[in-house]
């Protein structure tokens, strides 16, 4: 079984727990981050994610708002009583989002960032270690031993697809890294659908699947409007799609 971790007192990820964590790919404006929370906080769902810092294969694209958008969502985190999770790409970001962040995320293109791996581990809140686009799972292993190493033993690992050379989808999701995972290591582990597909309409037979494997958890992307989102669009839920997956996932 996997080691449980603590959030807060109520709430703990692994163990037998299965835990959604649902948010947008980037935080947009306060508007936007309204409309999802009190959709979310009506569904149950206790973490919310939102990326304020956006890593983007183009630079002229958005990169996200920086600390704004952090402090856009400690107000949805204040009004609904969420928990955040955010990434970080700048050890230089650590302490300036300690306030603000619950669950700091490292992402894939950061996976091998051992700068900023070692100072996440020298911090004393949960971190979710995305895999490495083009990482074997050892070398996704050896990552979370660089936070570990540096005391913090609180690592969430989330599978979110590797690069192949099929092209269906955006990325080739590798479920079976959930049962080896949890073979190698105590680490809850997660699989975010949303990254791992790149297709709204494969997120809930992936998500069917992530369970059936025995995983702790999925994060999906979600959005008001898909259509219009800042980035990510083609891979968020509209919320009737998000509701219709959790009445299906419980049922």
């Amino acid at each position: 079984m996997t080691d449980k971790i603590k959030i807060d007192d109520d709430l703990f990820i692994g163990g037998e727990e299965f835990t959604i964590i649902a948010g947008p790919c980037a935080v947009e404006s306060e508007e936007q981050m309204e409309s999802i929370g009190k959709f979310l906080g009506k569904l149950g769902v206790k973490i919310i994610r939102g990326g304020a810092f956006k890593p983007r294969t183009d630079p002229r694209s958005f990169q996200g708002l920086g600390i704004d958008g952090l402090r856009i969502l400690k107000n949805i985190k204040d009004t609904y009583g969420f928990k955040v999770v955010s990434e970080i790409m700048d050890p230089r970001d650590i302490e300036k989002a300690y306030d603000y962040i619950d669950i700091y995320q490292i992402g894939s293109r950061n996976m091998q960032n051992y700068s900023l791996l070692k100072e996440i581990g020298k911090i004393d809140k949960p971190v979710l270690l995305k895999r490495g686009m083009s990482a074997t799972i050892e070398e996704w292993i050896k990552a979370s031993e660089y936070i570990k190493m540096e005391g913090n033993e609180n690592i969430i690992l989330c599978e979110r697809g590797i690069r192949t050379f099929e092209n269906y989808t955006r990325n080739t999701l590798d479920l079976m890294s959930v049962p080896i995972i949890k073979s190698k290591t105590k680490y809850p582990i997660f699989v975010d659908p949303s990254h791992g597909t790149g297709r709204r309409e494969l997120i809930l037979p992936a998500t069917k699947a992530a369970i059936a494997l025995n995983a702790n958890g999925v994060i999906i992307e979600i959005h008001p409007n898909p259509e219009k989102a800042l980035s990510d669009g083609v891979q968020s839920l509209n919320f009737h799609e998000f509701e219709s997956l959790i009445k299906e996932i419980k049922r």
